[in-house]
């Protein structure tokens, strides 16, 4: 491992960022803690992200905290992946299909 930022699925839609940060505080210090929310209702997607201080606190988390009982849901907690970029004018090969015949 060697990132300490985390993804946290199967979050409830009740929780916030000050409890899932204060949740994860018994795994080490957290830098962060964002929940991830539809940005037209404004309502929790049901996943977040924490940021421990080091990659110890943030393996300790994992292991603590995947699989665990927490409002009610199972979490999930592993490593977060980096974020793809989008990109907004790509067609993918949707056309390259129709100019190949």
């Amino acid at each position: 491992m060697n990132t300490s930022k985390l993804y946290v699925g199967n979050l409830s839609y009740k929780a916030d960022e000050q409890t899932l940060a204060d949740l994860f505080k018994q795994a080490g210090e957290v830098t962060s803690a964002k929940i991830i929310v539809d940005k037209m209702s404004g309502r929790s997607k049901g996943f977040g992200f924490v940021e421990m201080a080091t990659t110890e606190e943030a393996a300790k988390a994992i292991e603590m905290f995947n699989n665990f009982s927490y409002m009610e849901r199972q979490l999930v907690v592993n490593e977060a992946k980096p974020q793809e970029k989008k990109s907004f004018g790509d067609r993918g090969d949707r056309f390259s299909r129709r100019d190949s015949r």
